[in-house]
């Protein structure tokens, strides 16, 4: 079956047929349907809940499609705000639950009024777009099939104006309209392409992933805080091991982590890349067993490789270490705040994971004792070990600290201190010189 069908009646799958039950959706998001449909407005559960019920999944969130306009849904809801200039959008809040409420959408002309009108660069990138239309224009300004089916309340039955049924069913990730057209609109589209054929098993159609590998380059005018945020979907959702293979096979990677990606071509079956996938695959550990994860470390490992090669170029020119893994960080995180953004909350624990390094070859004396009462040092810890791990050669460091952490605070003295418990044994019996036996002075006798 086409996916891609023309602009009509949609398919229309009855309660009895799709098997979504209402008891999986989220109370709030029916507690914000009933009401707009109350108020005598439209109202349809929409995009990857939909999508995610569908496939017998658990909705990470749900977000409502209406024909109120933002300025009404704020009326209906004391717990609401508007967010967002490029899309306007409704928040209603519940607790720590947000349901965005969006009203649906339609395609327009550049050249109306900027208020109004969608807005576009001279690439054919959308800057705003708040045209509203009906529930059908909203189905085909949307970016995949399998993302335009809509739960309706009033009769609980699916709506398919695209053919996305019939794509979900074959596992086919497909954009609506013209795939060039639809990436130029907003490039961003080309990593949500990857992010779900990872996440969901899917295969792209052919024209879909066709024209990623010419418009790739598109990223580079996305801004640097935008690519931040779909890095972390892309990478701490749970599936980054399969998405960082998929970005890579489409030439996307290059564009969010340029130096790392020149690092992987150049040792392509080396420790650089085993370093990458080993810590996407402790990532996604963390978050299917709900244990925390941060960007942190994820940056750390990510960028590992060229902070290391830029590290020992500056040890070799004679600059000490601590120096020069802070010169490193300096060059390489300059660089690539050129291309996806870190804040200063991620940065500055991410570069002290780095400097930490060369302090972990410094195990005599009290240097180990006052190490491990860092506040980062349980993370570079653990960053030594996962060098380690793929073949860095520090597996003997590593083991010496997983040593010294496994003991308690008395033997990490002794072992800190060997000469403190030699000191503490019975001091062997010096034999006398003759020398010693003679007398020298009054204080003697």
């Amino acid at each position: 079956m086409e996916s891609n069908l023309a602009p009509g009646t949609p398919a229309v799958i009855p309660r009895s047929d799709h098997g979504i039950s209402r008891s999986r959706i989220s109370p709030n998001a029916l507690k914000v349907m009933y009401r707009l449909r109350a108020a005598g407005y439209r109202a349809c559960l929409v995009g990857g809940g939909v999508r995610d019920l569908l496939l017998g999944r658990e909705p990470k969130d749900f977000d409502v499609g209406t024909d109120a306009h933002p300025e009404e849904v704020y009326r209906l809801f004391r717990n609401c705000r508007l967010i967002g200039r490029r899309f306007r959008l409704a928040h209603v809040q519940f607790g720590d639950e947000i349901i965005e409420v969006a009203t649906f959408r339609a395609h327009s002309s550049a050249d109306e009024d900027d208020d109004k009108g969608v807005v576009t660069d001279d690439d054919g990138r959308i800057l705003s777009d708040n045209v509203y239309g009906t529930i059908e224009d909203d189905a085909w300004r949307r970016d995949f099939t399998i993302n335009a089916l809509y739960y309706d309340i009033e009769d609980f039955s699916v709506l398919d104006y695209v053919g996305g049924m019939a794509d979900l069913e074959a596992g086919v990730i497909r954009l609506i309209g013209d795939p060039e057209q639809r990436y130029r609109e907003d490039p961003v589209r080309m990593l949500r392409a990857a992010r779900f054929a990872a996440k969901l098993g899917m295969r792209m159609e052919a024209e879909t992933e066709a024209a990623i590998h010419v418009l790739g380059h598109l990223l580079r005018d996305i801004p640097p805080a935008r690519l931040f945020d779909e890095v972390l979907k892309l990478f701490m959702g749970g599936y980054a091991v399969q998405t960082f293979e998929l970005l890579r096979l489409h030439g996307l990677f290059r564009h969010l982590f340029p130096a790392t990606d020149r690092c992987l071509k150049r040792e392509a079956s080396g420790f650089p890349r085993l370093l990458v996938v080993r810590a996407l695959e402790n990532t996604d550990e963390r978050v299917q067993a709900d244990k925390p994860v941060t960007p942190a470390f994820l940056y750390a490992a990510l960028l590992w490789e060229p902070v290391r090669a830029r590290f020992e170029c500056h040890v070799a020119d004679g600059v000490g270490e601590f120096e020069a893994i802070q010169q490193a960080a300096d060059e390489v995180v300059e660089a690539q705040l050129r291309h996806t953004a870190l804040p200063r909350r991620y940065a500055l624990p991410m570069r002290e994971i780095w400097s930490l390094q060369p302090r972990l070859h410094d195990i005599t004396g009290k240097r180990p004792l006052r190490l491990a009462g860092h506040p980062r040092f349980r993370a570079a810890f653990d960053f030594l070990q996962l060098r380690a791990e793929v073949g860095e050669p520090v597996r003997e460091l590593a083991a010496w600290w997983a040593r010294f952490i496994g003991l308690d605070e008395a033997a990490r003295e002794a072992l800190a201190h060997p000469a403190a418990e030699s000191a503490n044994k019975r001091p062997r019996r010096r034999r006398r010189s003759r020398q010693d036996a003679v007398p020298t002075g009054p204080a003697e006798a």
